[in-house]
Formats: C-alpha cells, structure tokens, sequence
C-alpha cells in the first residue's frame, strides 16, 4: 500500500499566517440566480473569452504549431479557450469557421492514446505538431498520474515535446488528459469512445512529498475552520485531497469513512445552491460541513459557475461566503472546485447517486 495511506489520519498544525494572502478571494457578494440553478455572485469585469495559443516545445527552444487535419488535409487551427474567466481549467477546441469541435483522446488498443478533434457528425480530424520544416508530429497521451494523462508530441525517432498553452500575455499552462473515472471508456462525444478530456490547466511546482492535504474553510477575519463529513447520527469524518501519482495538478477529494475514501462531490439538486456531499458505496449521504469553534456546522456549496468551474464556498449564518481550501502539510494551498466535463444537469451518477460536479484540487490561478 502506498505511503500516502499511513498517513491518512495525520493531522499537522498550521498557522494561522499561511492563509491570510488568499482571504481577498474568498469573500463574495450575495449571489442572484441563473438558468443552471447556480447562483451567479457579481465579480469584477473579465473579458467573457480569451485565446491561447497551443504549441509544442522542441528541445531546442523552438515552439511548433498545434493544429487540427481533415482527411484532405485542409488545416484548422487549435486553441485554448478562456471562457467566463476560467483559469482553473481550459477548453481546447479545433477551429473550423464558426464551429468549434472538441479535442479529445480517444479511446484506443495503440501504445499511446491518439488526440483528435472530432466533428459533430463523428468525423475525425488528426491533431498534429508541425515543425519549420513541414514534419507533422502525432500528438498523444504517454502515460498516467492518477487521473492526469500526459500529452506529448512525438517525433519519428520516438523522441517526446511538452505540449503548452500559451495565453496572448506569455503565461504558460500545460496540456493535459483529464479523466473523471478509472473506466478505459470515460465517455462518448458525437458517438466516438474517448478515454479522457483535454484541457489546459496550471503549471505547479508544490511538493510531491505532502501526499495528503488538509481541507479547511477560510473565514475573513483569519479563523481556519475544520472541512468533515458527518453522517445521519452526527458522527464526524475526516475529509482530504488525496496526492496520486504524484499527481498535484487535480487532486481527488475524499471522505475518510471507517478506512474507506468516500468520493465527494457536487450533487445534481433543485435547491437554490448544489450541495456538496460524500457518497457511501451504497448510495448513502453524507453531508460535508465547515466546522466552527463556537460548534456551529456550516453548508458547504457550489454556488456560481465560470465555464467549467463550479466556485464551492462554505456559507456563513449571514449568508458570506467563505472560501475552501486543501492545505498541504507544508504549507502550500490549492482552490477546492467542482469541474464539469459536461452542460448536463446530470454529469453522471456515483453509486446510484445523481451528480452535478466532481470535486478537485486545483492550484490556484491568479485572476
């Protein structure tokens, strides 16, 4: 068993101080409602689309264009896309006119799983680097970190170049699979099996030592509170993100229920806010709760969304909002959010569960 398991009920003491930097981001206005049943809270003017670049690195030093081949190869371009001010987790899409087609991995028996675009009749389209020289270069997922699919391009001579993102101000982010099930078939996309999602998200350099990380609630006037799952006859769990593979860059969050990792997660609901939930593996709930010092058990919520970000929040008596957090032991801090791969109101279901969102570690962007 790997050593993040022994480590599970270690609790380390942190300062207050740590936090105090991200307080800015976590209190919010009160929220009015949108057509998703996720309340919108009022932000600062962002620009509602943003483009980013998609290149790969040789070794050299040289950026070679990423682009997208039909069967006659016509060539498109292919680009991340900020929408809503989403830094956290980037759509990347094949450019065809007006159209924009997903890129998506597919599913595949091959060593290294293909990338493409896939049209919305089920037409498939190559992803390619393309060198100064006219070489196109396959574009494909190597291998895993837990969840994290690694994107390379890769030359004749079997040779591998990081794939990045690039916004129009020079910040680079990385080119990433992202699966949201251990399942060889993560989904269909206009009939085509895919095995994960492509998505640009953050750059981290956090330690790879800190293998479970605190989940805490900020309160505005410094305070730290406690993140647990509670179940019906009020007994209190421990709740933590989980560091797999050395995975930092999308962290599971768990529910430490009597040795078992509960999976938590936003669930599908009418009310004026999603809850978030842990789900046992017969489909019984357990509420997730921001713990104060006066005793008081505060919901925690998915209570906005920008593009495929649901913003959790735990939701003070008054209604303010306070942020939530995954902690290293060192130190470091990562945002809690929900992540949709989908527009469905449904996502998918968790032991018999409807649920809206997934809930991960994210390292935190700066907006």
């Amino acid at each position: 068993m790997k050593k993040s398991r022994n480590l599970l009920f270690i609790l380390v003491g942190l300062p207050v101080s740590i936090f105090m930097f991200s307080l800015s981001s976590c209190n919010e206005n009160k929220p009015t409602q949108n057509e998703t049943k996720i309340q919108e809270v009022p932000k600062p003017a962002v620009p509602t689309e943003v483009i980013w670049h998609i290149k790969a690195i040789h070794p050299e030093g040289k950026l070679l264009d990423v682009k997208a081949f039909d069967k006659d190869g016509k060539i498109y371009d292919v680009k991340a896309i900020v929408e809503e001010g989403n830094l956290h987790l980037i759509d990347i899409k094949a450019l065809l006119g007006v159209k924009r087609l997903p890129v998506k991995m597919l599913a595949s028996a091959d060593k290294y799983a293909p990338v493409k675009a896939i049209g919305e009749d089920g037409m498939i389209y190559d992803i390619k680097a393309v060198g100064s020289d006219g070489e196109k270069l396959d574009v494909k997922g190597v291998s895993n970190n837990g969840k994290i699919v690694n994107i390379k391009a890769v030359n004749k001579q079997g040779a591998f170049y990081g794939i990045k993102a690039i916004s129009p101000n020079g910040q680079f982010y990385d080119v990433k699979g992202i699966k949201m099930t251990n399942d060889k078939i993560e989904g269909k996309t206009n009939g085509v099996d895919i095995y994960a999602h492509i998505k640009a998200i953050p750059q981290t350099n956090g330690s790879k030592i800190d293998s479970i990380w605190h989940i805490k609630a900020i309160h505005p006037d410094g305070k730290i509170l406690d993140v647990k799952a509670i179940d019906k006859d009020g007994k209190i769990y421990a709740v933590k993100a989980i560091v797999e593979d050395d995975n930092l860059q999308l962290m599971d969050i768990k529910a430490l229920v009597n040795g078992k990792l509960l999976p938590v997660k936003v669930i599908s609901s009418e009310d004026k806010y999603n809850p978030v939930k842990a789900i046992g593996e017969d489909g019984m709930i357990y509420d997730i709760k921001a713990l104060t010092s006066e005793g008081e058990k505060l919901d925690i919520k998915g209570i906005n969304r920008a593009g495929n970000i649901i913003n959790i929040k735990a939701i003070g008596k008054d209604g303010q909002f306070y942020g939530v957090k995954a902690v290293s032991p060192a130190g470091n801090l990562h945002d809690v959010k929900g992540v949709k791969m989908t527009n469905d109101l449904v996502e998918s279901k968790v032991n018999g569960v409807d649920v809206f969102a997934h809930i991960k570690a994210l390292p935190e962007v700066i907006q």
